[in-house]
C-alpha cells in the first residue's frame, strides 16, 4: 500500500531524544491526517532504543543493525525497506521535534513543485531561536572559514555560504543549494532518478552531495520558512570529538573531489594539508594524532 509519506530515522544511543521525536511525529501526523510508514534504523545501540520503539511506539518499525552503519548506511537501509511505499521520503534526525502542520505543508509543497528534489523546514533551536537551515554549495572560502583562516565577523555572511536572515523571516519558500540534513524531505521522483545517499560518506556532507546530484539532474532544492522543526543538534556526534573531526574532513575531501574539481579542489587540498600538518605537530594526544593522519590521507 502506498502512503503519503515514508519517514526514516537513524538512531545511535539517543534513546530519550528518539522517544520525544517519535511522540511528536505521531501527534503531528495524526493532526495533519497523513498516512505514513515509519522505520527507525538502530545502529547497534546499547541503551534500550530497540525496546523503547517496540514497547512505546509499536506503530513504527525498527530495523536493528548488528553494527553501526553510520548515518548514510542507516538511511539507505531505511530507503531500501520503504522503497516505493510513499510519495515522499522524510529523513529525520532523532533529536528533532515535529509540530502539527509541518508534514502536511511540506507534502503540499512537493505536490505543487514537480521538479523539487530536496526541501527542508525552518529549523529552530530549543530556545525557539532560528537555526541555520540551508546553505550554498561549498567552495574554497568555506574551507578557509572552517580552518579559522577568515575573519570571524564574516562567518555568518554569504561569503561562508549563508543565506540572508530576512529570507527565514518571510513566509515564501526560497531556492537553496542544500538544506541541513536534520529534517530534509525528498520527492519520490528525485530519489528514483539520482539514487540513494552515497555510501562513501560515513557521516557529514551526505546531504550536500545528494542535493548537488539532484541539482545536476535538473531538480530544485527549497527551504520552507513558514514551517518549523525543532532540532537539538549533535546528540550523537558529540560523543566522539576526534573521530567526528576526522569523519567531517574525510567527507569534505570526497565531496570536493566529486563536485569541485580543478583549481578549487587543488587549492583546498593544499590549505587542508598545511593546516592539519601544523595541528599534528602541535599535539601529543593519540586520538587527535590518528584523526589528523586520517584527514591528511583523505586529502592526499
Amino acid at each position: 500500500m502506498t502512503t503519503d509519506l515514508a519517514v526514516i530515522i537513524v538512531s545511535w544511543k539517543v534513546r530519550e531524544h528518539l522517544d520525544r521525536c517519535l511522540a511528536s511525529l505521531r501527534a503531528a501526523l495524526d493532526a495533519d491526517g497523513i498516512t505514513a510508514s515509519i522505520v527507525v534504523v538502530d545502529n547497534a545501540s546499547s541503551d534500550g532504543t530497540v525496546e523503547l520503539v517496540r514497547q512505546v511506539h509499536p506503530w513504527a518499525t525498527v530495523e536493528v543493525s548488528p553494527k553501526n552503519l553510520g548515518f548514510v548506511g542507516g538511511c539507505n537501509l531505511g530507503l531500501q525497506k520503504l522503497q516505493g511505499s510513499a510519495d515522499a521520503y522524510w529523513l529525520l534526525n532523532p533529536d528533532t521535534l515535529i509540530p502539527a502542520g509541518t508534514p502536511r505543508r511540506m507534502l503540499e509543497f512537493l505536490g505543487s513543485e514537480p521538479r523539487a528534489g530536496l526541501i527542508g523546514p525552518k529549523l529552530l533551536n530549543t530556545d525557539g531561536s532560528i537555526q541555520e537551515s540551508a546553505f550554498r554549495f561549498p567552495g574554497l572560502l568555506q574551507v578557509l572559514f572552517s580552518l579559522d583562516l577568515m575573519p570571524r565577523r564574516l562567518y555568518f555572511s554569504a561569503l561562508n555560504g549563508r543565506y540572508a536572515d530576512y529570507l527565514y523571516l518571510q513566509d515564501s519558500p526560497f531556492r537553496i543549494d542544500h538544506p541541513l540534513g536534520a529534517a530534509m524531505m525528498a520527492s519520490k521522483q528525485a530519489v528514483e532518478h539520482v539514487g540513494p545517499l552515497d555510501t562513501g560518506y560515513l557521516m557529514y556532507c551526505e546531504e550536500i552531495d545528494w542535493a548537488w546530484r539532484m541539482r545536476k539532474a535538473g531538480y530544485t532544492n527549497w527551504l520552507l520558512p513558514d514551517v518549523t522543526v525543532t532540532h537539538v543538534g549533535g546528540a550523537s556526534s558529540r560523543q566522539m570529538p576526534p573521530e567526528t573531526t576526522r569523519f567531517l574532513w574525510e567527507s569534505r575531501a570526497r565531496l570536493y573531489r566529486k563536485h569541485r574539481r580543478g583549481m578549487t579542489y587543488g587549492l583546498a587540498r593544499i590549505v587542508v594539508h598545511r593546516a592539519f600538518r601544523a595541528r599534528r605537530e602541535a599535539t601529543s594526544d593519540a586520538s587527535w594524532l590518528v584523526a589528523y593522519d586520517g584527514i591528511t590521507r583523505a586529502w592526499a
